[in-house]
Order: structure tokens, then C-alpha cells, then sequence
């Protein structure tokens, strides 16, 4: 009698299990079922491709505000395990602003409302996130670039220096801070990297010039001074490098300047307006390989494409939360083969972007 209840007991537990495993199963079924309807909405509601002159387009791929969407499905058992123990917490994109992209293919963001940078790893399906080194934490991380080693440069705009790390995060040194008394910086926000030229510029938005330093963090030399005339500025913000020249967002000038290496001033382009064409409240900054620029305009909520002599080329975005819509949009990045980035800042998230180059001509067709 005994074996026959102990027996019975057994079995009971084991159906219970299987019930329990079941139920378990049915709800991760519902949930799928609810994350793939959503993903078909998504994808409903996606803008359709611009076509643009010369047989060029640009159209939306997609769009990530959290650190689930790098990692990809979790397996059948941490998703049972999450049903019974509750779901990991998730870190997500707060108010990201700063895009770089380094030799890996990560995407590299910096988001001064967690205060952290995001590194996501597409290909790995990783995520990592730095939030300071060597005890300082950050407060306000703005610019972020990448140098040929895949060291990461963050400028923090509230503490007034750059963070330095090596290409696994790891903190290497501080540039711009000056024991006992002020430092390089005033406010560093934009930051771009010549590794070819072992150089490093930071663009001071309170001190109203451009610093031109070695990797190291050794000041060679800075140029600009606040004023209205060629080669002043107003609140430099992002600063891009392009072959011997160095583009700057004279933000509240509403232009932007192109330098020499040595701070030539060179030209300018763009003007005080609320239409496309004008700017507002210029931002990112980037270049693709037709060596067109775009500049993100925070109040315009659109990105605008220019040509080298500052002609509208085109734009894309306006303001709202759908997919290919911007609130408050910020950092710009452009990868080699012209998939822009696009920090939207309000809305959370990063957004991405496939531009499309005009089609070479066929060999032997005169051409």
C-alpha cells in the first residue's frame, strides 16, 4: 500500500510538472505570437524607400532602443526560467546622442540620461555598457569616436575632459584634467579622431574653439574665438575629419564651417531659418561616400543632405514617434557602406538608415 502511494504521489508531481511546463509553453507561444505581431506592425508602419536623382534612394532598415534587440531570442529554458522567476532587467536607451562605429561593425552611443555608453555588437549579438573609469563616473557623455586601434574617446561635457578606453571597454586614461585647478576643456561635446595624422579634435562649445591634440591628450593648438565673422563661432557642437579638412556645427551661427588641418578657415554654408534648407538647431554631423553631408537639426526633427558646396540635396524625417520620425534627433554616423545612423534622442532609440550611391557606369559602355 505504502509503494502504491508513494507511487501515485510520483506520478502526481510528474503530471503537475509537465502541466506546469505546458502552461508555461502555451504563455511563451502567446507572447511570441504578441512579439511577432507587433514586429509585422513595425514593419507595416515602416516609411517607403525616397528615391532620390541618379538612381539613388535611401530607405529605412531599422530601428533599436534596447539591449533585446541586440541579443536576439533567449533559448526555450531562460525563457521558462524568466516565467517563473521574473524577467531580467534589460538596459535601454535613455536619451542617446553621440553615434561612432569602430573596425568591428559596433555601434558605439553615448546617452547622457543613463549616464553611460552603449556598445552593441550586432554580428556577437552582444551588448556592454561603461558607465566611467578609475572612479569618476560619468555625468554627461556627449561625443564619442573610435581610432584605428578601436580605442573609444568620450568627451563628457559636464566634467570637462575625455574619457580614453581601450576596445573592450577597459578605462586607459583621462584627457583634459588638471589637478587643483581648471582644465583643458570648458565644455567638450564634438570629438573626431585622425589616427593617420595621430591626432585628436575636440570641439570646446563654452570656450568657442576647436583643440587640436595628439592621442596622448597633449595640446597642439586650438583655433576660433566667439564672434559672427569667418572662422568664429557661436557654440561649436560636432566636428567631423574628411581627408586635410575638419568640419565643424557652428551651432547658434546656424552654419556649418570647413577648416584646414592648421584652422584655415576654408568656407561655410547654411543660415538662421525654420525650413528645410535653413537651420535651426543644427546637431549631427556626417559624411557618406559621395562626400555629401548631413546635418541632424534638433528642432526641424529632420536630417538634411547637402552638397560639399552647402546645396540641398534632400531630407528625410519629420517630427513624430513612427518609424523613419525623429524627436530631438542628435548624433549622426555614416559606416562605409552608407548606413546612416541616427541618434533620436526623445524618442529613445537609435534609428538606421540605407543609402543607396548612384550605380557606377558599365565598363565599355563610353562613359
Amino acid at each position: 500500500m505504502c509503494f502504491e502511494q508513494k507511487t501515485c504521489r510520483r506520478a502526481a508531481s510528474g503530471g503537475v510538472a509537465l502541466l506546469m511546463v505546458l502552461l508555461l509553453l502555451s504563455q511563451m507561444s502567446a507572447l511570441a505570437g504578441g512579439a511577432a505581431s507587433k514586429t509585422n506592425n513595425a514593419a507595416d508602419q515602416a516609411p517607403p524607400a525616397l528615391m532620390l536623382e541618379g538612381g539613388r534612394r535611401l530607405e529605412f532598415v531599422r530601428a533599436i532602443s534596447a539591449e533585446t534587440e541586440v541579443r536576439g531570442k533567449r533559448s526555450v529554458w531562460k525563457r521558462i526560467v524568466d516565467l517563473v522567476a521574473g524577467p531580467p532587467e534589460f538596459h535601454r536607451m535613455v536619451r542617446p546622442y553621440g553615434i561612432a562605429l569602430d573596425s568591428l561593425g559596433r555601434v558605439i552611443v553615448s546617452d547622457p540620461g543613463v549616464p553611460a555608453v552603449h556598445i552593441l555588437d550586432f554580428e556577437k549579438q552582444k551588448y556592454e555598457q561603461i558607465s566611467g573609469g578609475k572612479g569618476i563616473a560619468f555625468r554627461s557623455p556627449m561625443g564619442v569616436a573610435v581610432d584605428a586601434q578601436d580605442n573609444i574617446y568620450v568627451t563628457d561635457s559636464a566634467l570637462g575632459i575625455v574619457f580614453v578606453f581601450d576596445s573592450k571597454g577597459k578605462h586607459k586614461n583621462f584627457i583634459g584634467q588638471r589637478q587643483g585647478r581648471a582644465g583643458t576643456f570648458q565644455r567638450p561635446t564634438g570629438i573626431a579622431v585622425d589616427s593617420a595624422a595621430k591626432r585628436l579634435y575636440v570641439a570646446d562649445t563654452l570656450g568657442h574653439k576647436v583643440f587640436v591634440l595628439d592621442l596622448t591628450g597633449r595640446v597642439l593648438s586650438s583655433f576660433g574665438e566667439r564672434g559672427l565673422r569667418p572662422g568664429q563661432f557661436n557654440f561649436p557642437t560636432e566636428i567631423v575629419a574628411r581627408g586635410r579638412e575638419l568640419l565643424v556645427v557652428d551651432a547658434m551661427n546656424f552654419r556649418v564651417q570647413t577648416f584646414s588641418r592648421d584652422g584655415g578657415f576654408v568656407r561655410s554654408f547654411g543660415s538662421l531659418g525654420e525650413r528645410t534648407g535653413s537651420l535651426f538647431r543644427p546637431k549631427g554631423l556626417a559624411l557618406d561616400s559621395e562626400g555629401n553631408i548631413y546635418v541632424a537639426d534638433a528642432l526641424l526633427e529632420t536630417v538634411q543632405v547637402f552638397n560639399e558646396q552647402g546645396r540641398l540635396l534632400y531630407f528625410f524625417g519629420r517630427s513624430g514617434a513612427g518609424l523613419g520620425e525623429f524627436q530631438l534627433p542628435s548624433g549622426l554616423c555614416i559606416d562605409p557602406r552608407n548606413r546612416i545612423y541616427v541618434a533620436d534622442s526623445l524618442n529613445q532609440r537609435i534609428q538606421i538608415f540605407q543609402f543607396t550611391s548612384a550605380p557606377r557606369p558599365a565598363k565599355g559602355s563610353g562613359r
